[in-house]
Formats: structure tokens, C-alpha cells, sequence
């Protein structure tokens, strides 16, 4: 049996592995961020690491002691938290891809508990890849008029900003499926315009960039998140 310190390593690793995870997906400002994701991490880890080596007054009464039963069922547990991030709006299902970070945080940490650190690493690195570079190679896909684009802005409230965003969107042949707004101050406000059709995505981007009052844009693929 590994020592406690060697445990507390696996648990130290996932944390650091699964609040990786979490920061891509708070940057997103997503439903599940950094807490999410690294208590699921660590989480499973500890299930892990619990039913490996713990029960140890069971174990030396002759009673069988099965560690992937825990694994199991932590990978059962985590069906049911993935479940509750996927919904549908619409004619459009948002949460997958939350859902299965979640799905692959959770397998991280049962790997690094189960002293795969390597393989818990590279894993999340092949994550991390997926989250930053998938976007960009999608984008660069032909895309169908019913796909569903994402323009996120950041303004100044009060300067129109919001009518006019509207309205460069529309005068290139998008329609506007879905708005959602969110004040981050008494001043600024976040908006999520969701968008239909096959237009120039980072033409509108600019075009708002462009206006008075506005502090960020940033124009995103189909969003299933």
C-alpha cells in the first residue's frame, strides 16, 4: 500500500489536473467552472483512493475488497451530474460538451489516484488541446445557414450598443435566435447573441468591435456547451 504522503500527492496532482479543466471552462463563463470541475476531480480521486486502500478492518476479516466497483460507481455518479448540465432550448441542446468536461475530469482523477499520473496528464493536455484548437479548425469548416454561431459582447450600457449590434448582424443575412444579457456592473453589460445562418461571423465581429461603448468581442462557432 503507497503511503499517505504518496496519497496526498495522487489528490494534489488531480487538483492542479482538474482546476486546469475548470479554468478553460470558467474563461468561457460557463455554467460549470473552476469549483465544478475541481471538486469532481477530486472527488472521484478520493472514491478512489478510498476504495483501493481503505476498509482496511474489512480486509483483515477475510471480506473481499473490490477497488473498480468504486470506479463504477463514481462513473455512475458522474452520468447523473452531466445529466443535469444538458438542456434543451429550443431546437438546440446546450451543456454537451460541459457535460462530458465533466465526464473526462472525473477520469482524471480516478487515474491519478490510481497512480496513472502520466496518463492523467497527458489526458488533460489532450483536453486542453480539444478546448483551444477544435474551435478554430471548426471554424475553418463550411458552415450550413442552420448552423448556430455565438457573437459574446461586452459594453458600456446606455449607448445603444446592444440595437446597433443587432442590426450589423442582421444586414449580412444572420437572424437572431437568442439574446442573452448579463450586468457585470452598473455600467457594463455582457450579451450573448446567439446567431442563425451562414454569414461572415468575424465581419460582424469587427463591425460591433467598431462601436462606441463596446469593451470586447468575441465571436465563437456553434456553441453545444
Amino acid at each position: 500500500m503507497p503511503s499517505e504522503w504518496e496519497l496526498i500527492g495522487r489528490l494534489a496532482l488531480t487538483l492542479v489536473l482538474s482546476a486546469a479543466i475548470g479554468l478553460e471552462r470558467e474563461m468561457r463563463q460557463k455554467s460549470a467552472g473552476l469549483r465544478t470541475y475541481t471538486l469532481v476531480g477530486i472527488g472521484s480521486a478520493l472514491f478512489s483512493i478510498a476504495g483501493a486502500y481503505g476498509f482496511t478492518e474489512e480486509l483483515r476479516a477475510g471480506l473481499p475488497r473490490d477497488p473498480s466497483r468504486v470506479a463504477a460507481q463514481v462513473v455512475s455518479g458522474i452520468g447523473f451530474i452531466g445529466g443535469g448540465l444538458i438542456f434543451v432550448r429550443g431546437d438546440a441542446v446546450r451543456g454537451l460538451t460541459t457535460a462530458a468536461g465533466v465526464w473526462v475530469t472525473a477520469a482524471v482523477g480516478l487515474a491519478a489516484a490510481a497512480g496513472l499520473g502520466w496518463i492523467a496528464i497527458v489526458t488533460t493536455a489532450a483536453y486542453m488541446v480539444v478546448a483551444f484548437a477544435f474551435p478554430s479548425i471548426a471554424r475553418l469548416l463550411p458552415q450550413p445557414r442552420s448552423a448556430r454561431r455565438i457573437v459574446q459582447v461586452t459594453y458600456l450600457d446606455g449607448r445603444g450598443v446592444l440595437r446597433e449590434a443587432i442590426a450589423r448582424a442582421t444586414r449580412v443575412g444572420f437572424v437572431v435566435a437568442d439574446i442573452t444579457t448579463r450586468r457585470l456592473s452598473e455600467e457594463e453589460v455582457a450579451v450573448r447573441l446567439e446567431l442563425a445562418g451562414a454569414g461572415p461571423l468575424e465581419q460582424v465581429a469587427a463591425g460591433i468591435g467598431e462601436l462606441d461603448g463596446v469593451l470586447s468581442v468575441s465571436p465563437e462557432a456553434e456553441d453545444s456547451e
